[in-house]
C-alpha cells in the first residue's frame, strides 16, 4: 500500500471512530450521563485508543500532517492504554466536547484534499 492510500485509510478510520463516538453520545452531550455510564465510557475510550493508534501511524508516514495536536492525540492513546488508572472522566469529556470537533473538521478537510 502506498503512502497516499495508507494515509486515506487511516484518516477514514479516525473519521469512523469520531462518528461512532457521536452515535454513542446520541446528541445528548451531558457530562453526568457520561460519568455514570461505564459502558459508554468504555466505548468512547476504545474509539479514542483507535484514533490515537491511527494518528501514530499517520505521523510515521507524514510527521508534518496538518492535524493540530497530533502528538497529544497519540499521548491520550498511550495514557488510555498504559495509564488507565490515571484516567479522569473530566479529561475525556473535555476531549469529546472541545477537541473531537476540531479533529473531525481537519480529517474531513484532508480527505477532501
Amino acid at each position: 500500500m502506498d503512502d497516499t492510500t495508507a494515509t486515506k485509510k487511516l484518516l477514514f478510520d479516525i473519521q469512523s471512530c469520531i462518528q461512532q463516538i457521536e452515535t454513542y453520545l446520541n446528541d445528548t452531550k451531558v457530562f453526568i450521563q457520561y460519568d455514570h455510564n461505564s459502558l459508554l465510557q468504555d466505548a468512547v475510550e476504545r474509539n479514542l485508543i483507535t484514533i490515537g493508534e491511527a494518528m501514530n501511524s499517520l505521523l510515521e508516514i507524514n510527521p508534518k500532517i496538518s492535524i493540530s495536536n497530533a502528538r497529544r492525540i497519540v499521548n491520550v492513546r498511550n495514557k488510555l492504554t498504559h495509564g488507565y488508572d490515571e484516567i479522569d472522566n473530566v479529561q475525556i469529556w473535555n476531549i469529546i466536547i472541545n477537541h473531537l470537533p476540531v479533529l473531525k473538521r481537519e480529517v474531513a478537510q484532508l480527505l477532501r484534499g
